[in-house]
């Protein structure tokens, strides 16, 4: 029997993953909250043969410490990372065991993005949804609205000042465009973009999971 343990819950909801890779007679998953300090101490007790952190709190309580990982991984517990606390801690601890994956993950470990606020929202504790946008997700998706023309570079990097100058919390997609100045028909285009595009956090979510099932066999 392989034993997985998974923080996860607002990258992606229990049951959308749980879709994608859930307990069978040979494997049992555990779906467990965003990942804080002290978690994996309890996590090692219930001897998993994989922990993969998708989320994690950054200010509600204390984040999960490099240490703490670095103690799993010596314990030869295969440990991943992706989307957001997984990505940053994955992109720090790359070179000592623990494997990052998807965009979030890629852009930490290239050094596009440093900080921890990048990837950091607002969420509801009882609900696990979130209450404001990723920069991360919102540089994702101007970026691809400038390679669709509904933008240009100017105006992207304008939104992306914005959204960088707005306390986390408080970020999303609807105040930076407010915000900016551009021409109101742009701010519907973009709007109409906005909705359609890929939740960059959720697939890098997704990916992992799929990386597992296909590593598990």
């Amino acid at each position: 029997m392989v034993k997985i343990i998974i923080y996860t819950g607002l990258s992606i909801t229990f049951a959308e993953a749980k879709e994608i890779l859930d307990s069978t007679d040979e494997v049992e998953v555990i779906y467990k909250r965003p990942i804080k300090r002290g978690d994996l101490g309890q996590a090692i007790k219930e001897h998993p043969d994989i922990i993969a952190i998708i989320d994690g709190v950054f200010h509600q309580n204390s984040a999960v410490g490099h240490r703490e990982i670095l103690n799993v991984i010596k314990d030869g517990i295969n440990v991943y990372g992706a989307s957001s606390m997984g990505a940053l801690r994955a992109s720090e601890l790359d070179t000592l065991g623990m494997i990052g994956i998807g965009y979030c993950y890629n852009q930490y470990a290239t050094g596009n993005i440093t900080s921890d606020d990048d990837v950091a929202v607002m969420l509801d504790s009882e609900t696990l949804q979130a209450l404001s946008d990723p920069l991360i997700s919102m540089d994702y998706v101007f970026k691809n609205a400038a390679s669709e023309n509904i933008i240009n570079i100017t105006e992207k990097e304008e939104l992306i000042k914005i959204a960088k100058g707005t306390y986390y919390p408080q970020r999303n997609y609807a105040q930076t465009l407010s915000n900016s100045s551009l021409s109101n028909d742009k701010k519907d285009k973009l709007t109409s973009f906005i909705r359609e595009s890929a939740d960059i956090k959720k697939e890098d979510a997704k990916e992992l999971l799929e990386y597992i099932k296909k590593e598990i066999g």
